[in-house]
């Protein structure tokens, strides 16, 4: 079983690159889509991702219960490829966050960390290989907003942990991969 990190920035190549390791491996590919339409843009984008997968793949859209997702899907002959991490992230983050204006203080919704303790204990008990694909948004311009700045310190710490749970990171820049874990 081998766990696999794709990072890269937007529209860096980093999903057709997890798909072709999928794609290459042969086996059974489960997708599971984080996404959400929420609004026309977010609806396109979703029905491009689609466009470009292999027709023979099963998906399945899992916005917050991504533990629960891998854990159901993963197999020995199978491949479960998530993307994305920090779009699910946003998911939950949001879903019912609260905002404290008195001392500016955010708060994550109770579900948070429950879910993110499901899905990294699904990631290492996973039964079969796994693809995760995760934006890397740290590396732009700080943030203005608190609720931004939270944001961006959550995905951060979110792939620390999963590039710690997986044999394989790949940096997706340009649509060139560059291992950085292997």
């Amino acid at each position: 079983m081998i766990r696999t990190l794709v990072l890269g920035g937007a529209r860096s190549g980093k999903s057709a690159y997890a798909e072709q390791l999928a794609a290459a491996t042969g086996k059974e590919v489960v997708y599971v889509a984080t996404a959400q339409a929420g609004d026309a843009e977010m609806a396109a984008r979703i029905a491009r991702h689609r466009q470009r997968r292999d027709p023979t793949w099963s998906s399945v859209e899992e916005p917050l219960a991504l533990g629960a997702a891998i854990a159901e899907w993963s197999g020995p002959e199978r491949l479960v490829l998530v993307d994305c991490l920090t779009v699910w992230l946003s998911n939950l983050l949001f879903s019912q966050q609260q905002i404290f204006p008195d001392v500016g203080e955010i708060a994550p919704p109770a579900r948070f960390h429950e879910e993110r303790q499901r899905f990294l204990r699904a990631l290492q008990q996973a039964a079969g290989d796994v693809i995760l694909v995760s934006s890397e948004v740290g590396m732009g311009v700080i943030p203005q907003g608190a609720i931004s700045r939270w944001f961006v310190d959550e995905a951060g710490c979110l792939n620390q942990a999963v590039a710690a749970s997986c044999e394989r990171a790949v940096w997706v820049a340009a649509g060139l991969p560059l291992v950085l874990k292997d």
